[in-house]
């Protein structure tokens, strides 16, 4: 029957009057026939429920005794048609029992819009009133496809604590996070290590080696499986040094010597990345062994009593000093005999005395003659060997005490003078200080420039006699005259005393000649300096072949005033100290004058020698204070309204609104920090015409650095042998080595303890100091001899390597130049007004109003900023009066040397021109602009 014909048949009017409400929300009857005093009661309520996708779901209830049932969804109830009625009897009770159901869509959810989640409720009716279910929510189920955090990856020390964040992405219902590990499920119930409740969060207690791999966060609902990024651990294990093994013998038999004793670095070994063991592997100690002693005779004693045989006694005992320590026995009689009585004894009928045979005076005279001889030929045996010694030694100047000097490749070793007055000293009249000795700590590389001529033209490869060579243990080179006494320093100390005026010079002893020149007249440079006058136009100010460049954009300075503006390198030791793991990585530029003031932020262009990344450097721009303090002005990474700073691979761009002094700094944040050094190679004839020097220099990869070492060696007459490289040194506190392969037998042949040099990490990670060189000697077998080719090999351990090829002439009219820079800004260190910039004021000043103006389509100055690679740090431009201006000038900095405005007219094209307004501006327009530019600045 229809619904509102039964239903009237109890309550005249309900389906009619279902707006009237109640209390309850509706009209309800007063009464209904039924099984007395009981209300219904439901026997199953509806549940919350989840729609997936557009499958839609039933609610259902049941309740006894009930006449009818209901669902009431939002407040209105349900159209009859849409619930299906099931009804029993319960045989127990006797009792109606009532099943309704109704189906739940999408759509309707979705349309529906309230305070509250969609709901529905059932109403059951009995003949005492009605009883309602409990409101069942019904909701839409999904899940995002993108984490809210993925969890991140870790370098971790063992028994160290790794926690793993992972928020799952936004659901309904929430989802249930799950780990894997190298994909397979992680139980946290059966590793008590392991603990995954903690908000989803990945915890391990202590670290073991097996918790290294690839871990994954998986969220789960109804709905879908979404997986994270996946985030490797790696576990590493720091190198422990094993016990020290017993000291070795003494390595003399006699008199003063050394022990040593090693460890390994195997308790335990790195593993995993670990950092090796800090310090040194090998110790030694002086020692004294115990000299043996030969035995002496006493005196002889008092002769005896005359005996019956007409002789008397004396003896003798072997104790003056008795033999000890393993020393010979005396050797002849311990006693003797004569006669006593002056011949008066008979024998064969004789006198004593007149019995002499001539054998016995014979033999003495023998015997005599025998020992001269001996002793004459041993001491010119003697005199032959020290001559032929001394002169088979001189050639390289050096007494080799130790042998294990020529079986390393790169050792220790303490260079003492033994003799005073020697003409070959620097300074002969400087009597040497023999309670003192110089220390030169690390291998044979140098860093301080006089250091450099002084160890490399005479103090290493010249054949000094009297210079001996002491071999140790560590990497350290000991310059000294002390016998005993050393002082060991670990700074770079100087080589020779010097004086004020460092006017030393050496006389070559063999040709008398002048060895390395008057080092007084070497120009000594603090630093580099560049000036230019500058007007309302602006212009660009470059400091020749160093990178380093300023541009003073139009309209910064006020109009009808000019400046003489200034900008400087300093190449002296740097102001700025680095606190802790911080490293300089830009040179020191000034730019000033201090006090002038602009209206619109220049752009300041410093070289750098970090590869850029985020991930494994932290970069400061710092400035110095007119207290000489260094300040930080904004990390890179860091939003600023400040200043801005664009970080490109091998420069930094930064728009600036005070003149001043900036370096950039970078503190490493993991070993994989990364320094840029361009290592190269000169070389230059000695004096002596069979030597010639090589000179790798290994020095931070900005243009500034290197000028300063090509103005050495033009200075020393060094030519650059080999293209530079790229050496990519990484912060993982190993060492660099270099040495020289493939010398041509027979041809060449490179001198003692240069064959292979090491630098420690901390001297090339801080090389911005000074230029650090090694230096090598080879030398000819033969004056014909005039092509070179070797191979020198600069590797850091367990690192990068590079490989530089020599094959050069020695004879200056055959060598074929190499170009130490490309000419692009070292025509123009200076240039004002519009020849200055790449873009036409004109052009420049219709992108600006077009840009400037907000646009519905986000078609401004944000998407001109995008299209150009500025991607962070927007709200410092929000801040300025002509935002694309800014963008402008800061393209201008960056793209400096490029050929052509391509990468403009390309961000032009896509931003969409004719939706701009820029159509005006063609093509051929862009191309004329370009030409002009390159033609004006000899490109």
């Amino acid at each position: 029957k229809p619904f509102c014909w039964r239903v009237a048949t109890y309550w005249a009017g309900l389906c009619c009057t279902r707006n009237e409400r109640t209390d309850n929300g509706e009209a309800l009857p007063e009464s209904i026939p039924s099984a007395p005093g009981t209300l219904p009661h439901f026997i199953e309520e509806p549940d919350d429920a989840y729609i997936i996708k557009s499958n839609p779901i039933a609610l259902r209830c049941k309740a006894r005794p009930a006449m009818q049932i209901f669902f009431k969804c939002n407040g209105e109830w349900v159209h009859q048609n849409e619930h299906v009625s099931e009804e029993t009897l319960d045989e127990s009770s006797g009792l109606k029992v009532r099943e309704v159901f109704i189906n739940v869509t999408r759509q309707q959810v979705e349309d529906f819009h309230g305070p509250e989640d969609y709901w529905c409720q059932c109403v059951a009716w009995s003949h005492l009133g009605t009883s309602k279910s409990r409101k069942a929510s019904v909701r839409i189920a999904y899940l995002r496809k993108n984490f809210e955090q993925d969890p991140q990856g870790r370098e971790v020390p063992i028994e160290g604590m790794i926690v793993l964040h992972c928020r799952p992405p936004e659901g309904v219902p929430a989802a249930e996070v799950e780990w894997l590990k190298n994909e397979e499920p992680i139980d946290s119930e059966q590793d008590e290590n392991i603990d995954t409740r903690a908000d989803h969060n990945l915890i391990i207690r202590q670290a073991r080696l097996s918790d290294s791999g690839n871990y994954t966060c998986m969220a789960a609902n109804i709905v879908a499986k979404r997986r994270s990024l996946s985030a490797t651990v790696v576990v590493y294990v720091n190198g422990g040094w094993s016990s020290w093994t017993e000291w070795s013998a003494c390595n003399v038999r006699c008199g003063r010597g050394w022990q040593k004793r090693s460890r390994t670095c195997t308790n335990p070994a790195p593993l995993n990345g670990g950092a090796f063991c800090e310090g040194m592997s090998v110790q030694k100690i002086t020692c004294t062994s115990l000299c043996p002693v030969d035995g002496s005779w006493e005196v002889w004693s008092e002769w005896s009593v005359c005996s019956p045989e007409c002789e008397h006694l004396r003896i003798r005992e072997c104790t003056a000093p008795p033999p000890r320590n393993g020393g010979k026995f005396c050797e002849g009689l311990s006693q003797e005999s004569e006669n006593c009585t002056d011949g008066l004894c008979i024998l064969d009928k004789k006198p004593l005395h007149e019995i002499k045979p001539q054998s016995i005076e014979n033999a003495s005279d023998i015997a005599l003659y025998s020992g001269l001889g001996a002793a004459v030929v041993a001491v010119a045996v003697l005199v032959i060997g020290v001559t032929l010694y001394r002169r088979s030694q001189s050639d390289y100047g050096v007494d080799v005490i130790d042998s294990s000097a020529l079986t390393g490749g790169f050792q220790t070793f303490n260079f003492k003078t033994v003799r005073q007055g020697n003409s070959l000293l620097l300074n002969s009249a400087m009597q040497p200080d023999l309670t003192v000795s110089r220390t030169y700590s690390g291998p044979i590389c140098l860093q301080d420039p006089l250091d450099k001529e002084l160890m490399t033209e005479s103090s290493l490869f010249n054949p000094l006699s009297d210079i001996k060579v002491k071999v140790q243990s560590s990497f350290m080179v000991s310059l000294g005259v002390s016998e005993r006494a050393e002082y060991h320093g670990k700074n770079h100390s100087r080589t020779f005393p010097h004086g004020n005026n460092h006017s030393f010079s050496t006389m070559h002893p063999r040709n008398k000649m002048p060895y390395i020149q008057n080092l007084s007249s070497l120009p000594t440079r603090t630093e580099l300096r560049t000036t230019g006058v500058f007007g309302h136009l602006g212009g660009r100010l470059v400091m020749p072949n160093t990178g380093v460049s300023l541009l003073i954009p139009h309209g910064a300075i006020p109009e009808e005033n000019s400046w003489e503006i200034y900008m400087s390198i300093n190449q002296g030791e740097p102001s700025l100290q680095s606190d802790g793991s911080e490293v300089l990585l830009s040179p020191e530029v000034t730019c000033g004058p201090p006090d002038m003031i602009v209206t619109t932020p220049f752009a300041l262009t410093i070289p750098h020698c970090a590869d850029v990344s985020s991930e494994h450097w932290n970069i400061h721009l710092k400035k110095r204070t007119q207290q000489g303090k260094w300040e930080e002005v904004m990390s890179v990474e860091d939003e600023s309204t400040s200043c801005y700073c664009l970080l490109d691979p091998f420069a930094c761009h930064v728009l600036l609104d005070s003149f001043g002094t900036y370096a950039l700094t970078g503190e490493p944040i993991t070993d994989c920090a990364v320094k840029q050094l361009k290592v190269a190679v000169f070389g230059c004839m000695s004096c002596n015409s069979l030597d010639y020097n090589l000179r790798v220099y290994c020095v931070d990869n900005t243009p500034c650095a290197f000028q300063e070492v090509v103005s050495d060696e033009s200075h020393q007459g060094g030519q650059l042998l080999e293209e530079p490289k790229l050496l990519h040194f990484k912060g993982n506190t190993f060492s660099l080595q270099i040495s020289v392969l493939d010398i041509p037998p027979f041809l060449w042949r490179i001198k003692p303890f240069t064959a292979c040099q090491e630098v420690p990490f901390s001297r090339v990670w801080c090389s911005n100091r000074q230029p650090l060189h090694c230096a090598f000697s080879l030398e000819r077998y033969t004056p014909t001899t005039t092509q070179l080719s070797c191979k020198i090999c600069i590797r850091q351990l367990k690192g990068h390597e590079q490989i530089l090829q020599v094959q050069t002439s020695i004879l200056e009219s055959e060598r074929e130049t190499i170009t130490f820079f490309a000419q692009e800004d070292s025509t123009f260190p200076a240039q004002t007004g519009p020849k200055a910039f790449k873009i036409p004021y004109s052009i420049r000043q219709r992108i600006c109003a077009t840009f400037d103006t907000p646009n519905a389509k986000g078609k401004d100055w944000q998407m001109l900023a995008q299209k150009n690679s500025i991607n962070r740090n927007l709200s410092y431009f929000a801040t300025q009066s002509s935002p694309s201006a800014v963008i402008l000038n800061l393209w201008e900095a960056r793209h400096q040397h490029d050929g052509d405005l391509d990468s403009l007219a390309c961000a032009l094209e896509e931003i969409g021109r004719t939706h701009m307004k820029l159509s005006n501006i063609s093509e051929s327009q862009l191309d004329e602009a370009d030409f002009n530019y390159s033609r004006q600045n000899g490109l």
